[in-house]
């Protein structure tokens, strides 16, 4: 067994020792750099993180910044298209037809002017005579020029007379409704070449709809010219 140090021994061995001071112990560099280390590690740790994520940044934006140039080079070369950016080839036309639906009215509240565009004598005076029949209240009787030939009739009313158009083009068979500027309710009827008379009252339809305008060629017919009469 060992004998053990006297404490005037171990008083003189500590005054021998570098690293006590008075009986204080000095702090060393090898003391600082254990108390340390683990600090050390977790900043390694931490910016060995920080690199790997702005690593991982920047290749994603060099990624969409090639992906970028490829599609606007594909896109000026037309090897890149979007269906959303071509116009359709057959860009369907918009129409102006009022759509309604508009009820059918009583004749005898319907003034109409009827207009003979044809060189048939007599036709308006015909056409005029069969509108009354139906209690229709013909104001004038005359001719008129219009663009369109070989038509069966046009019906000419402003905004407050379509519902009054309405039931004189289901009087008329295959008219077409033309719209223009006045602001009464009164409702022309332009005759042409195909007209051959009003419908039998039993077989007039009487379900609400809207107006037929025909075709784009004929909604912008208006007849204008100056009427004249028989």
């Amino acid at each position: 067994m060992s004998e053990q140090e006297s404490p005037r021994k171990q008083r003189a061995r500590a005054r021998r020792d570098p690293r006590e001071w008075h009986g204080q112990r000095i702090v060393t560099e090898t003391d600082l750099g254990s108390t340390f280390a683990t600090d050390n590690a977790a900043a390694r740790r931490l910016a060995s993180r920080r690199r790997i994520r702005h690593g991982v940044v920047l290749v994603v934006l060099l990624g969409l910044v090639t992906a970028g140039i490829f599609v606007a080079v594909g896109l000026a070369r037309g090897d890149i298209t979007f269906d959303a950016l071509e116009p359709s080839s057959t860009p369907s036309p918009t129409s102006t037809c009022p759509a309604g639906p508009f009820e059918m009215q009583d004749p005898s509240a319907i003034t109409v002017d009827v207009f003979n565009s044809t060189p048939i004598d007599g036709l308006a005076g015909t056409a005029a005579e069969q509108l009354r029949s139906r209690a229709f209240a013909v104001r004038q009787i005359g001719n008129r020029d219009v663009g369109p030939t070989g038509m069966t009739a046009i019906i000419v009313a402003g905004e407050g007379g379509r519902a009054n158009a309405f039931t004189v083009q289901r009087v008329i068979p295959d008219a077409i409704f033309v719209p223009d500027e006045r602001e009464d309710r009164t409702v022309d009827v332009v005759l042409g070449s195909a007209y051959t008379g009003i419908v039998a009252p039993e077989e007039v339809e009487t379900t609400p709809a809207g107006l037929f305008c025909g075709g784009e060629e004929n909604r912008t017919a208006t007849p204008d010219a100056t009427p004249t009469a028989p």
